[in-house]
């Protein structure tokens, strides 16, 4: 099985550089910003995007999670303005850092996307989450596009709210239906109830394992691994890893700076079963710093044959 490792948004080596700057609508208004404004910011954004993009290149990091926050204000629903068309040098030069190098790159929506919602304002406003993110994808010409969703809402009982999420999602564009995958949480949907629900849209399941060992029936892992994996038909399946923050219940559910490698390694090894390929993200909250100690560990531990820094074979 081979194996990649990818880190979300910020590397912690490149400490000054951020991809999420931003202005609040407030300071937007009150300071009589323009659009170029909101343009200004984003191309820094890109630029700090760029050199993140360089480096995950010159260390081998070929998975990679971009942030939500790119465009300041992208989905407010008073301020409308074209953030593809002004920097369109800009994210071609980042395309082309990721296509010539096969980094894979995809979204997250932030916890205001909840296609599932009672309240249909919250319902537009994640329409709106969501062709942004495409947009944002599309502008980047990252292939296989994939756009992570949970579930979300369980208002009126999970069976009232999938039925919901359904609905919702079958008034989604088609082309941002073909990049959704689903991602179970760590407190009301399980790997049992996501696996439905993609089985339903024939969308993937994204295995978050913090998020299974938080909310679970005790059904084991392994009788599900399979069916899981299999959502991913032709792509490389991806799963989310982290460590709780600790192991105390009201921290349990927060993600650690580290990645806790006895665990990392027991899942590698019921992941070797099913698959020859996985992409891991981890979500731990040191990013890079995270997954260069998680590969020194690795070494030590085991004797899984390392093709470069982030990737290796078991």
């Amino acid at each position: 099985m081979i194996v990649r490792l990818g880190y979300v948004a910020l590397s912690k080596t490149l400490d000054n550089l951020t991809t999420s700057s931003t202005v609040t609508y407030t300071n937007y208004v009150s300071k009589n910003y323009t659009v170029d404004k909101l343009i200004d910011i984003t191309k820094g954004n890109l630029e700090s995007l760029k050199q993140i993009m360089i480096y995950n290149v010159k260390n081998n990091v070929h998975f990679y999670r971009l942030t939500s926050k790119l465009v300041p204000l992208a989905t407010h629903n008073k301020v409308k303005f074209d953030y593809v068309t002004p920097l369109k040098k800009e994210y071609e030069e980042i395309s082309d850092i990721i296509n010539k190098n096969n980094i894979r790159v995809d979204t997250h929506p932030d916890q205001f996307a909840v296609l599932n919602s009672m309240d249909n304002k919250i319902v537009k406003n994640t329409f709106e989450i969501l062709e942004y993110h495409y947009k944002i994808l599309q502008a980047l010409n990252i292939k296989n596009q994939i756009i992570i969703l949970h579930v979300g809402s369980s208002a009126c009982g999970k069976k009232a709210s999938i039925t919901r999420f359904i609905n919702n999602f079958y008034k989604l564009p088609s082309y941002i239906q073909k990049c959704i995958a689903i991602e179970n949480d760590d407190k009301t949907y399980n790997i049992k109830d996501v696996l439905f629900l993609c089985n339903k849209l024939n969308v993937p399941v994204v295995l978050d394992y913090h998020h299974y060992v938080c909310n679970n029936e005790k059904e084991k892992l392994n009788d599900y691994l399979n069916d899981i994996l299999s959502t991913w038909k032709c792509l490389t399946p991806k799963i989310h890893f982290s460590s709780p923050k600790s192991n105390l219940k009201k921290k349990f559910r927060s993600h650690h700076d580290f990645v806790n490698v006895d665990d990392f390694i027991k899942l590698l090894e019921d992941l070797k079963n099913y698959t020859n390929n996985v992409d891991i993200m981890l979500e731990a909250k040191a990013k890079d710093e995270a997954l260069f100690r998680l590969v020194r560990e690795l070494k030590y531990k085991t004797n899984y044959k390392f093709i470069d820094e982030t990737t290796f074979i078991i």
